[in-house]
């Protein structure tokens, strides 16, 4: 197994940071991590992702929604067709901090093909951005 973790503290409110993550149609306008996602963000439902890590391949896959709790964490589980391939549990944390949010972003890999396919810097690098992204369309939102 293999854990990639990045945060960003967000001069926002949870609900402001909540609201832009879970608006999953308008990822296009501003993420250029999950360039396109679709579905709702409710237990059990599949989505549609697309990632672009920086100098990394495009990919696409159909997570499933594993936990939700409003206003705090999103976590869903996708993998490469067969259990134990490759596994990822990808999970966003909204968290209170002193002067709005901290974010965290976290994707534990697990499988047989982690050490052939996983770039970790192309990962962080496709996080950070993402945050940064956040980060800006969080604090100029309202």
């Amino acid at each position: 197994m293999r854990t990639v973790e990045r945060e960003i503290e967000i001069d926002a409110s949870p609900e402001t940071v909540w609201e832009i993550l879970t608006d999953l149609e308008a990822y296009d306008e501003w993420n250029p991590f999950i360039s396109s996602a679709e579905g709702a963000i409710e237990r059990d439902e599949r989505l549609r992702v697309r990632v672009e890590p920086p100098g990394g391949r495009p990919m696409s896959f159909k997570p499933v929604v594993k936990t939700v709790e409003q206003n705090g964490r999103i976590v869903w589980i996708g993998r490469l067709f067969v259990p134990n391939l490759l596994d990822g549990r990808h999970e966003f944390i909204i968290e209170p901090a002193v002067d709005g949010v901290r974010f965290l972003q976290r994707e534990t890999f697990a499988g047989i093909l982690v050490p052939i396919f996983l770039d970790v810097e192309s990962v962080e690098r496709g996080f950070d951005e993402m945050n940064e992204a956040l980060k800006r369309r969080a604090e100029t939102a309202g």
